[in-house]
């Protein structure tokens, strides 16, 4: 029975510990470097998500556009995603990997927790748009912010993802889908304020939303659980 159990517990601490994606140990100097390059990248996210906000939001409100509101929203959710991200390498660059691992954990569950919170704007958001018939005024600097975010966020996604995964940060790899998904509502922006110019379809903004919805519940629910594993018999 003693055997058993301590089986049982050495099972625990070895698969179902929620650690950080299992990888080589990098070189210090190699790590070093991928650690400062995912510093440039979320700088890069904190200056572009800036003016993207400011833009979206305000274009919203002066068009009354609930998707352009909601876009600025988005991008406020990646400046937090960012600062939580900035946060998590620093203390890695000051204290160390094995330091690193814990702020890994709670870097994870702020990006599951922003990942989530963007599900449930972007659901309320086309509920509401489609349950009024409602749709947006058309806004060219809402236009032209949302055609600048589909290479700007394909390009941060994309980099993000390489650099998470020879890190292993399930952080960084949250943060890195928050991009892609914000790439993803650009497209949606740009094509529903092009039909509502052209046809008048108003639907098409809160139809098409809800079809990222998935995406989002699911690298949250990746991001916030942290993969944890079950003990198998």
């Amino acid at each position: 029975m003693g055997e058993a159990q301590a089986e049982t517990t050495l099972c625990a601490e070895r698969c179902c510990a929620p650690l950080a994606l299992v990888l080589p140990p990098k070189p210090p100097g190699e790590r070093e470097a991928l650690i400062r390059e995912a510093f440039q990248l979320e700088w890069l996210t904190i200056g572009w998500m800036s003016v993207e906000a400011v833009v979206a939001i305000g274009s919203g409100v002066t068009a009354g556009s609930l998707v352009l509101i909601a876009f600025g929203l988005d991008s406020l959710i990646e400046l937090a995603s960012a600062g939580v991200l900035i946060w998590r390498l620093t203390v890695e660059l000051r204290r160390g990997q094995a330091f690193s691992e814990n702020a890994e954990r709670l870097a994870s569950r702020i990006a599951g927790g922003l990942l989530f919170a963007l599900a449930a704007y972007v659901t309320i958001a086309a509920a509401w748009s489609l349950w009024t018939r409602a749709g947006e005024a058309f806004s060219w600097p809402g236009l032209v912010v949302a055609v600048a975010a589909i290479p700007s966020m394909r390009y941060l996604a994309r980099r993000k993802i390489a650099v998470a995964e020879k890190l292993g940060s399930r952080a960084l790899r949250a943060d890195a889908m928050e991009a892609v998904t914000c790439g993803w509502l650009s497209v949606l922006v740009v094509l529903s304020l092009a039909a509502q110019w052209a046809v008048g379809a108003w639907w098409i903004d809160g139809a098409a939303s809800l079809a990222i919805v998935w995406l989002l519940v699911k690298e949250g629910r990746e991001a916030w659980s942290n993969e944890e594993c079950g003990c198998g018999s």
